[in-house]
């Protein structure tokens, strides 16, 4: 199968869907408007199973490296990782934890950035910040959130914090997204892709972080649809209005 997929015209996020042939993903700039519809009608819209590790060679040309944690650098990666998570819950975890100050759990996930940031950074075998885009852009917004440069063998591992709710690692809501960019693409490396999830208490304003798992990307498949949509800016722009009104007295 094949699917053309346009950068600008079209937000692709992964979902449930029913086809499980994986397809070839062709990027263009500017595919016709025909020929994504003919596209997404013949069934090429929506698909599941992709390989996560094609799927990033596809839209960047670096390869996902599995992680093996008998090899020697990727055991030394592995324990400062498991060492950084260790201290980064016993800070969370305090009465006076800064976490405690957001309103939302989706609002986390930055504090646990930039903690973790603080952690590996310290590591003398280790460099750790934000990634930066193709455009040499530092940016957090859009997968990774992370990127760890081991010093002596000059290995990259992504890796990217996810906060989960105890007793809800077995929903099948979406929780992860990736869409392939040109100009603010962030993987720029042949690398080690690593999910850490923290699982959490649910006590809004008051989390516990109860216990986290680290996951080797290099195996994930994901599930893709694609759609049309649009803004509200789009919507109500005032050459398409043609009558407004207002509420009677």
């Amino acid at each position: 199968m094949r699917i053309t997929v346009t950068l600008v015209a079209v937000s692709l996020a992964f979902s449930a869907c029913d086809r499980g042939e994986v397809p070839q993903v062709v990027i263009e700039r500017e595919p016709s408007v025909s020929a994504l519809v003919t596209t997404v009608l013949n069934g090429g819209g929506t698909f599941r199973d992709v390989p996560f590790a094609e799927l990033i060679e596809a839209s960047t040309g670096k390869q996902v490296l599995p992680m093996s944690p008998d090899d020697p650098v990727d055991g030394e990666i592995l324990s400062i990782i498991d060492e950084a998570m260790g201290r980064v819950l016993l800070r969370f975890n305090r009465d006076d934890s800064e976490t405690y100050a957001a309103s939302r759990i989706n609002e986390v996930s930055a504090f646990f950035e930039n903690a973790l940031i603080e952690e590996l950074d310290r590591a003398p075998e280790f460099e750790c910040n934000h990634p930066r885009t193709t455009a040499g852009n530092l940016q957090r917004a859009g997968y990774p959130d992370l990127m760890i440069r081991h010093r002596e063998s000059g290995r990259v591992v992504y890796l990217d914090p996810k906060l989960v709710q105890e007793g809800s690692m077995n929903s099948s809501l979406r929780t992860f997204y990736f869409t392939p960019q040109t100009e603010t693409n962030k993987v720029l490396h042949d690398a080690n892709h690593l999910l850490v999830g923290i699982e959490h208490d649910g006590n809004t304003g008051k989390w516990r972080y109860l216990r986290w798992h680290l996951v080797d990307l290099s195996g994930f498949k994901v599930r893709l649809k694609a759609e049309f949509q649009a803004s509200n800016e789009d919507l109500y722009r005032p050459e398409l209005i043609i009558r407004t009104g207002t509420a009677l007295p």
